[in-house]
This record gives C-alpha cells, structure tokens and sequence, in this order.
C-alpha cells in the first residue's frame, strides 16, 4: 500500500496505528490525520526516538499493510 493509499483509508487504519504506536493518544492520531511526516514527528516525540528510526519504523510499518 503506498502512502496515498494510507492516506485516503486512515480512518480505517487508526486502528493498527494505535496497535503499532500505543503511546499515540486518539488526538494525535486524529491530528496525523494521514500525513507521514506528522505521523514521523509524533513517533519521535512519544518515544523519543530519531527521525531517522521513526521514518525506518513508518516504512516497516508500511510494508505489512494489505495492498
């Protein structure tokens, strides 16, 4: 699934996102609404983690979502 498609199903995604990345609270995944690099920054700040492990964390991540 490439990120427009991410993007477009969020709704339906919320929900393995917050399976992923339990520390994001429902308003930060409501404020990612989609947005990778919104996505990257709350990963980052949550788990203070680099950018450079959020965007490998995101990018796996990406890979296990269905086409």
């Amino acid at each position: 699934m490439n990120w427009d498609q991410i993007e477009g199903n969020w709704k339906q995604l919320k929900g393995n996102v917050k399976e992923q990345w339990g520390k994001l609270t429902d308003d930060h995944i409501d404020t990612i609404a989609g947005k990778r690099d919104q996505l990257a920054g709350k990963i980052q700040e949550s788990y203070g983690i680099s950018k450079e492990e959020a965007e490998k964390q995101i990018s796996e991540w990406e890979k296990k979502q269905k086409s």
